[in-house]
């Protein structure tokens, strides 16, 4: 049985702060980079890909933002990759697929998703075991 009644806060500092929430998501992709001119053979990785968002309020539900709904939203954006080759999916077609690249374009599409209130701090994607890259949003949260 669910219980009611937790708008019952200390006092209203208690949703005060700077508070950082870490989403975590993965997708299976290959792709085949450009290194100083010479294309390196087709691969593929088990990605990993981290969010953080940050904000210095939380809502009436003590909450900075619902996670699911971040999910979701990683969910929809790194769904159009998974099990694909991204050299052949917008926009790495166009444009190397590193982790680098990758880590920009997921930030970049998550961003505007996000409520009022709540700042993207950076997206990291793990190509590989101990190979992770990560884009701060200029802007972003502190």
């Amino acid at each position: 049985m669910g219980r009611t009644g937790y708008r019952n806060l200390p006092d209203a500092s208690y949703t005060r702060g700077m508070f950082t929430l870490r989403i975590e998501r993965s997708f299976s992709a290959a792709h085949a980079i450009e290194i100083r001119g010479t294309r390196e053979p087709l691969h593929g990785h088990d990605w990993g890909v981290v969010a953080e968002v940050a904000g210095p309020a939380l809502d009436p539900d003590g909450m900075l933002v619902d996670f699911h709904a971040v999910e979701a939203s990683l969910d929809r954006i790194l769904g159009r990759f998974h099990n694909r080759n991204l050299n052949d999916t917008s926009p790495f077609d166009r444009v190397n697929p590193t982790a680098e690249l990758v880590a920009r374009h997921v930030a970049d599409a998550l961003a505007p998703e996000l409520p009022a209130g709540v700042r993207l701090r950076a997206v990291s994607v793990r190509e590989a075991p101990g190979c992770t890259a990560t884009f701060a949003p200029p802007g972003g949260a502190p």
